[in-house]
């Protein structure tokens, strides 16, 4: 485990109840020590200075189930300056115009009708909805990146996602038919709040539509990293419906989809409102009881320890030979990987990154340097392991001249191994 350079408690603090249900009746099922802020890349002036680091424990409410993070990080650090923007993904870019598609013929949208995305990031969902002839809006607290999605044609407030938002949006733009929040609604520490809020600009017929990582595929498939400081809840279908029930909400359809390795797209109205149950919603239950038990984690953890053990004779044994290694993908779980397998710039050169916003600055806490995936074949390294793992497939099929020129990549997850 690599050491923290600087601790900053102003901007850290632990949370004792459960964000759902309110229960103090939590166990600690998981812990990775003090790491840095995933997204928290440093320019090259930047390396002398301190970083902010946080305990990276992660809790179980023995009343509701849901499994969270117990420290807190000050949104305004995480958020206000973001450097991961959406649509420079084609695979993303993709997945967004079908999801538009998909809404907007299921809930039969038109121009009057106003869809508002929360965390609208770069707005490339919304310039999806823009082409499907509804009226758009985003919320995202990042104002760097909030500034040019309006710049763009996708007006965005960069404020928060909180009541006192909502009721300023609904004075101006009146009811949402829809309300989205992609990998978002996990980010939240005031989830009552959130929800709160949709409930200010939903409207009676309307529907507030999220996607989150599953739980059950993060331990499944041993998908750890994606465990950090920005993501404070790990979902699962079992905590949610007694939740939003509480709320006068109900959730009315569920969909499992591929997107960060496994995702959950969830579709929630009011109790009284239009949209029938889906029979999808307790057929998943049906299949979370693992979940619902601390056993789960404890095998969970032991697994992460053999992938470790693993990874780190890899690279070992490929350094032993006189080989070099790097990395493919500077997204935010690298810092979680890396912090939890003990990996640094002695054991991974460089990272590349197809992201321009990325390339120059080094990685949190480790400062290893990331540069254009054009470096694979200006330098030649001999292997590269895959930390961006959920774009694996695209990445190995767009760099098959890598491996034509010797190259071989690995893959960290489910546990290490070579990708043929």
């Amino acid at each position: 485990m690599l050491a923290p350079m600087d601790t900053i408690s102003s901007v850290v603090h632990p949370r004792t109840d459960c964000r759902l249900c309110g229960s103090a009746d939590l166990t600690q099922i998981m812990d990775f020590g003090q790491t840095p802020l995933a997204n928290a890349y440093l320019s090259s002036k930047e390396l002398d200075q301190p970083e902010v680091f946080a305990s990276l424990v992660v809790n179980f409410c023995n009343n509701c189930k849901l499994v969270q993070l117990r420290d807190v990080v000050d949104p305004k650090v995480l958020f206000s300056r973001y450097l991961y923007v959406s649509g420079t993904s084609p695979v993303f870019v993709a997945h967004f115009a079908d999801y538009a598609k998909s809404v907007t013929k299921r809930f039969q949208l038109s121009g009057d009708s106003l869809v508002i995305d929360v965390g609208s990031n770069d707005g490339v969902l919304l310039t999806q909805f823009k082409k499907e002839g509804t009226k758009i809006l985003g919320v995202d607290p990042a104002e760097n990146i909030a500034a040019e999605a309006t710049q763009s044609g996708i007006p965005t407030l960069a404020k928060f996602f909180t009541p006192e938002t909502a009721t300023g949006v609904e004075a101006e733009y009146g009811k949402a038919s829809v309300i989205t929040a992609n990998n978002v609604f996990a980010h939240t520490d005031d989830v009552i709040g959130f929800v709160e809020a949709v409930k200010v600009l939903m409207a009676k017929d309307g529907a507030f539509i999220f996607e989150v990582q599953y739980l059950k595929d993060l331990v499944e498939q041993n998908l750890f990293d994606i465990i950090y400081h920005e993501h404070l809840l790990y979902y699962h279908i079992t905590p949610l419906i007694p939740f939003f029930k509480s709320k006068g909400l109900r959730v009315f359809d569920v969909e499992h989809i591929p997107t960060h390795g496994g995702s959950i797209r969830v579709y929630v109205g009011w109790d009284d409102g239009p949209h029938a149950t889906s029979t999808h919603v307790e057929e998943m239950c049906k299949g979370e009881s693992d979940l619902n038990a601390v056993h789960t984690y404890e095998a969970f953890m032991t697994r992460i320890a053999s992938g470790k053990e693993k990874l780190v004779a890899m690279i070992a044994d490929i350094r032993d030979q006189g080989k070099r290694i790097v990395g493919f993908g500077a997204p935010a779980k690298a810092t979680t990987l890396c912090y939890a397998y003990g990996i640094d710039a002695t054991m991974l050169e460089y990272i590349v990154d197809d992201s321009p916003l990325k390339q120059g600055l080094y990685m949190p806490g480790t400062h290893i340097l990331i540069k254009p995936s054009s470096a694979l074949y200006e330098d030649k390294p001999d292997y590269c392991v895959i930390l961006a793992w959920n774009f694996a497939v695209p990445i190995v099929k767009n760099h098959q001249k890598f491996i034509e020129n010797g190259g071989i990549f690995i893959s960290p997850v489910p546990e290490p191994h070579i990708l043929s």
